[in-house]
């Protein structure tokens, strides 16, 4: 059986909390080894911990830019409480999810900007400061990720979670030591930029990851207009994880074993602390 990593799961999500243990044993028995379950706000800070625990799996600590809103002083403060409680825990493995998010009205506002860019810088402090990788949120957002990368190097490197720039920007983050992020949005054939990408990348700069609940793979996208007709979009789930890697695995003409074995090896590379818990 093949071995993977899935790099992005947020199996902490309340409305997978009912089908979660069921969902992991079903990605496991896949041969899904380990999750990265990433933290979203200063409340989710424990959960995430608690399910990685619960599956066996690796966990991140951070503040994503969604939910800038959210983090006031308090939230950092306990942010930064949260990593010097966990610093002897082999399953904290990186700081995130975090980064900028320049696709929602909302969040390109002025205020709303620069709240951003304060709350990733703090955490890309704290990154330094812990000496862990970070997870990174770059949508519609990536020259402006780039850009405080570089103000505020992270020795410990990480990954671009769900890349979708192009081909430039995808060396810009390789020649700053991190790895890209692919999973669900690549199987779509549409994808066309994406999938040459997926093809053409070195094969040491990618790893896969699912985004559960979120950004499912094309055979369980839902359409608008059937969602609009009543049909509910299922959950995704780390199960995908290995068709995913199939799909990428024949995007770059290589079998689904040799790609699972060099997008794990790429996890390990990235995220160095999950090699405890192989």
């Amino acid at each position: 059986m093949n071995i993977w990593i899935d790099t992005h799961c947020h199996l902490d999500a309340p409305e997978l909390a009912a089908v979660r243990a069921a969902m992991r044993a079903a990605a496991a028995a896949a041969g899904v080894r380990l999750c990265v379950i990433p933290a979203v706000t200063h409340a989710s800070l424990g959960a995430v911990r608690e399910v990685a625990r619960a599956g066996g799996d690796a966990y991140a600590l951070g503040l994503h830019p969604l939910y800038v809103a959210r983090h006031d002083t308090a939230a950092l403060q306990a942010l930064e409480a949260a990593l010097d409680a966990a610093r002897g825990d082999a399953r904290l493995v990186a700081i995130g999810e975090i980064g900028l998010d320049a696709f929602v009205p909302a969040l390109r506002q002025p205020g709303a900007w620069q709240r951003q860019l304060e709350v990733l810088r703090a955490q890309l402090r704290l990154a330094r400061r812990h000496a862990l990788p970070v997870l990174l949120h770059t949508r519609r957002a990536v020259d402006a990720v780039l850009h405080e990368l570089r103000c505020i190097e992270v020795p410990g490197g990480g990954i671009a979670h769900a890349f979708s720039g192009s081909a430039q920007q995808a060396h810009a983050f390789l020649s700053l030591g991190f790895k890209l992020g692919f999973g669900g949005a690549c199987t779509f054939p549409r994808a066309t930029r994406l999938r040459q990408l997926a093809a053409a990348l070195p094969a040491d700069a990618i790893v896969m990851e699912t985004d559960a609940p979120d950004i499912p793979p094309q055979w369980l996208y839902v359409n608008a207009a059937a969602r609009a007709a009543g049909q509910p979009q299922p959950p995704n789930s780390p199960l995908e994880l290995p068709r995913i890697g199939a799909e990428v695995a024949a995007l770059r003409g290589v079998p689904p074993a040799a790609w699972a074995a060099q997008s794990s090896a790429n996890a390990l590379a990235a995220l160095p602390r999950l090699a405890s818990l192989i």
